[in-house]
């Protein structure tokens, strides 16, 4: 009995020791993150990742039919040159882009990706002013002078995608 009940606590006792190790560097590597610098503004949720896709519809249907997914119906945005049409996900959207007109920055893409592929991502700010005041500062490409309205009705900008790592970056106002 002394023998087992002794096994149990060398069990426990590594087990402590397991805990305290991987507690610790847990907590090590919270302090050696980087700091966030203090901003006027604040990012937000993930709102959406937008495909461009060379059939709208194929791709309703995939998402709709083959992957039981919400999907909404197709909008024109004449002023961004698209088809918008989004699909639910519980945490996110994807947004399907497809172009409206020769000059759509859409069609380019795909002449590029003839098979589509990932156009963007979208991420809400709480104050999409501010930000775009700061990013001008740190030498961040603002693809537009003012905000345009976006497919969800709300202000939104471009960042280049030489500026933010070959993602053409979103932002939304929250």
């Amino acid at each position: 009995m002394a023998a087992c009940v002794g096994k149990v606590a060398a069990g426990l006792l590594n087990r402590l020791k397991t805990t305290a190790s991987t507690v610790r560097t847990s907590s090590m590597s919270r302090t050696l993150t980087q700091k966030v610098p203090c901003s006027l503004w604040k990012l937000g949720r993930l709102s959406h990742v937008a495909i461009a896709v060379p059939n709208l519809e194929k791709a309703q249907s995939f998402y709709k039919s083959v992957l039981g997914a919400q999907v909404s119906g197709t909008v024109p945005l004449p002023e961004h040159g698209v088809y918008t049409v989004f699909v639910e996900l519980g945490n996110t959207k994807l947004e399907l882009l497809h172009p409206l007109g020769e000059k759509s920055p859409i069609a380019g893409f795909l002449q590029k990706n003839k098979a589509g592929g990932m156009h963007h991502i979208c991420i809400e700010v709480d104050d999409l002013k501010a930000a775009m005041t700061e990013l001008k500062e740190k030498k961040i490409q603002i693809l537009s002078e003012e905000p345009k309205i976006g497919a969800h009705g709300k202000p939104v900008i471009f960042l280049h995608p030489k500026d933010c790592d070959g993602v053409l970056v979103e932002l939304e106002q929250a």
